[in-house]
């Protein structure tokens, strides 16, 4: 049998294999350069560019270009009104944004359950933690997966709530055939290095409601307006502005814009070789007892930001730590996406405790995400299903 790498073996490669990276190419280079030489490199040209290309991309009427993803959900909870007293529900798997944005606003956070196959928030667990508090729901498409957007805008509808979903990893999915983006209330996306298109940093938010867009134009840029319908005094002096709301300065670079603008033109491309990986995954992982392949729901054309594979411990002689630490052995870094928000010291702290949501601590125990993006190469898909299943072998039960 061949030994793994930290029994003394050699490794699969010789190279490390991360979870994730960039795809950045000469013309997006170009597009940078061409935009730092040019007369606006901040407030300028090309964050309306990128504002109306993710409108066109995405069908939503309007668009609020931003400093990264976080910047995008608080955005989206001011735009909200959520402030003290007010509860939002939003799922434990996930990255702690997806709350913390909550209490940057002074509301207070409640997790629901996840589904246990899609790892995506429960319809049935938010319709348990509504009280008469709740004023919205942040339902996250985890690794790309659309949530059950039309259950829980049903449920948002019967209780009068907002639904913001976030979407920082599924840009490029769809829902029943409609492009994730104008289907919530308001929808937030993230432009990190190892989404599916990246500014380095960068966020937008998503909507159709014109009253929401007002208010996140203002969040986002101090709370400040040039607007003359807004301000207190008639006729206004051509300079004059007015701050009328504290807001923030959340405001993206326009060379980080036309980066993603020129990064959007390529999606398509980027989708289907991330749906071209994930298929060779499926294919190889499926025909493995020890492992549990993600499960798609048949609404969501899916492109995945993450591979989460799932181990069945019960049927290895080894636990996720062991698991983990001997795919690096092997020259390929996984990683783990999420533990539980209300693990964390500072959410014990408020007086969140271990058990809240037993679904998804149970999945979060042995769940891993493998390398995926699109630069990889055929031989590094390879490399890692090989290094897999090197190490299922390894330690698989002999029964």
């Amino acid at each position: 049998m061949e030994k793994l790498a930290i029994e003394g073996g050699y490794p699969v490669r010789n190279s490390k294999i991360y979870y994730g990276k960039q795809t950045i190419e000469a013309d997006d280079v170009q597009a940078v350069v061409n935009t730092i030489v040019s007369d606006y490199i901040t407030c300028g040209p090309k964050v309306d560019e990128l504002e109306n290309e993710l409108c066109k991309y995405t069908n939503a009427k309007y668009a609020v270009a931003v400093s990264n993803g976080t910047a995008a959900l608080h955005c989206a909870c001011i735009a909200a009104g959520i402030g003290p007293g007010d509860e939002v529900i939003t799922t434990p798997i996930t990255f702690a944004a997806s709350a913390n944005c909550v209490l940057y606003c002074g509301g207070k956070v409640v997790f629901a359950d996840i589904n246990e196959k899609t790892y995506n928030i429960d319809p049935k667990s938010i319709e348990d933690k509504i009280t008469d508090k709740t004023k919205a729901i942040i339902a996250v498409d985890f690794t790309g997966q659309a949530v059950e957007i039309e259950e829980i805008k049903q449920i948002c509808k019967k209780h009068n709530l907002i639904f913001i979903e976030d979407s920082a990893h599924s840009i490029s999915t769809k829902y029943k055939g409609q492009q994730i983006g104008s289907l919530a209330d308001m929808t937030t996306f993230s432009f990190h290095p190892v989404k599916t298109i990246t500014g380095g940093e960068g966020g937008a938010i998503l909507t159709n409601n014109e009253k929401l867009y007002k208010k996140l134009v203002l969040a986002h840029t101090h709370g400040i307006t040039h607007d003359s319908l807004l301000m207190s005094i008639e006729n206004p002096e051509p300079w004059y502005y007015e701050q009328i709301f504290l807001g923030y300065n959340y405001r993206i670079t326009d060379f980080q814009a036309a980066l993603i603008t020129n990064q959007l033109s390529k999606i398509l491309r980027f989708s289907n070789r991330r749906k071209e990986i994930v298929k060779k995954y499926n294919e190889e992982f499926s025909k493995i007892n020890e492992l549990i392949i993600p499960y798609n729901i048949k609404e969501s054309d899916t492109c995945n930001h993450l591979y989460v594979l799932r181990l069945n411990l019960n049927k290895l002689k080894c636990n996720r730590k062991e698991f983990f630490e001997a795919m690096c052995a092997e020259n390929i870094q996984p990683q783990i996406h999420y533990i539980p928000v209300y693990w964390f010291p500072y959410y014990q702290s408020l007086g969140f405790k271990r058990g809240e949501c037993p679904i998804a601590e149970k999945v979060y125990e042995s769940i891993l995400s493998l390398p995926l993006y699109p630069k990889m190469t055929d031989k590094d898909v390879d490399d890692v299903i090989h290094a897999v299943k090197k190490v299922i072998n390894y330690y698989r039960i002999v029964r």
